[in-house]
C-alpha cells in the first residue's frame, strides 16, 4: 500500500505536464471547434455553431482533396522508404571496406531540421537559381519548372522526403536484422534451402514486428508534413501540394477562422488514430502468431 502511495506521488508531476502540455490543449481544441470565431468577421468574439463546422468538413472539396492527397503522399513515400531501407539494412549488414564511414554519411540528413530540408531542396531546384533546373535543361533539353508543374513539385517532395527519412528507415531495420538469432538461417542453408528461401520463409516473419514498428512511426510521421512543403512549394503550384497541415495551417493563421481550423484538426486527428489503431492490431496479431 505504501509503494503503491510512493509510486503515485513520483508519477504525480509528469502527469500533470502530460495534462497541461497533452490534454488541455486537446479539450481547448475541441471546445473551440463547437464555435465559428473569426477575428475577421463582422460578428465580433465566439458564437456558438455546433456541429455546423464538422458538417462543413463533409462538403470542403479543398479539405477532402489536401487529405486525400496526404494518404496518398504518405503511402508512396513510405512504401517506398520501407524497399530502399529494407534493401540497405542488407547490404550494410555484411561487413565490407568502409561500411562505418558510409553509415556515419548516410544518416546525415536525420540530424537536419524538416525546415531547413525544405529550404535546402528549394535552393537546389528553384528555377533560375538551382543546379538541377540548370544542369537538366543544358544537358538533357528538360525543362524543369517546379513552380508551374504539378508533376514537377510531387516528384521534388516525394524525393526530399524519401532522401531526408530513409536513412532512419535503414538504420531501424539494420538493429533488427543484426538482432536476428543466427541459428535458424544457417540451419535453414544447411538442409538445401536458397538464400531466398531463407529470406521469404525466415527473415521477412522474423523482421515483421520490426517492419510494422517503422510503418507505424513513419505512417504518422508523413501524415504531419508542413515544413518541408511549405518551403519547397508553399503548396503550390495551385493547390497540388497542398497537405493537409498545410491546409489547417492557412484556415488557422491568415484566415484566422479558428473553430473551422479546429474542427480539421480533430477530424484529423481522428484518422490518424484509427489508421494507428489499424496498424497496432496488426502489430499485435503478429506478436500473437510468433507466440
Amino acid at each position: 500500500m505504501r509503494s503503491n502511495r510512493m509510486g503515485w506521488r513520483m508519477l504525480t508531476p509528469t502527469l500533470v505536464i502530460l495534462f497541461i502540455v497533452g490534454l488541455l490543449p486537446f479539450l481547448y481544441v475541441l471546445w473551440v471547434g463547437f464555435y465559428d470565431w473569426n477575428v475577421f468577421s463582422a460578428v465580433r468574439g465566439m458564437t456558438w455553431a455546433g456541429v455546423n463546422n464538422y458538417r462543413r468538413l463533409v462538403f470542403d472539396q479543398d479539405f477532402l482533396n489536401s487529405l486525400g492527397r496526404t494518404f496518398q503522399f504518405t503511402f508512396i513515400v513510405v512504401s517506398v522508404e520501407l524497399v530502399l531501407g529494407f534493401l540497405l539494412a542488407q547490404t550494410l549488414v555484411t561487413p565490407f571496406r568502409g561500411r562505418s564511414f558510409f553509415r556515419t554519411i548516410y544518416v546525415l540528413p536525420l540530424v537536419v531540421a524538416p525546415i531547413a530540408v525544405g529550404a535546402t531542396w528549394r535552393l537546389l531546384v528553384i528555377p533560375g537559381f538551382g543546379p538541377v533546373p540548370y544542369y537538366l535543361d543544358r544537358f538533357f533539353d528538360y525543362p524543369f519548372r517546379i513552380g508551374t508543374s504539378a508533376t514537377h513539385a510531387w516528384l521534388t517532395l516525394i524525393v526530399m522526403d524519401i532522401w531526408h527519412w530513409t536513412p532512419f528507415v535503414t538504420l531501424t531495420l539494420l538493429a533488427g536484422l543484426t538482432a536476428l538469432p543466427k541459428e535458424p538461417l544457417e540451419q535453414a542453408l544447411v538442409d538445401g534451402a536458397n538464400r531466398w528461401q531463407v529470406f521469404r520463409y525466415l527473415t521477412i516473419p522474423m523482421m515483421m514486428p520490426v517492419i510494422l514498428t517503422v510503418v507505424f512511426i513513419r505512417f504518422m510521421d508523413a501524415l504531419r508534413i508542413v515544413d518541408e512543403a511549405f518551403m519547397l512549394t508553399n503548396g503550390g503550384p495551385g493547390l497540388s501540394t497542398r497537405f493537409v497541415g498545410l491546409h489547417i495551417y492557412r484556415t488557422v493563421f491568415p484566415k484566422t477562422d479558428y473553430g473551422y481550423g479546429s474542427a480539421m484538426s480533430l477530424l484529423v486527428l481522428y484518422f490518424t488514430i484509427v489508421a494507428c489503431w489499424l496498424l497496432f492490431i496488426a502489430l499485435t496479431q503478429v506478436g500473437k502468431q510468433r507466440e
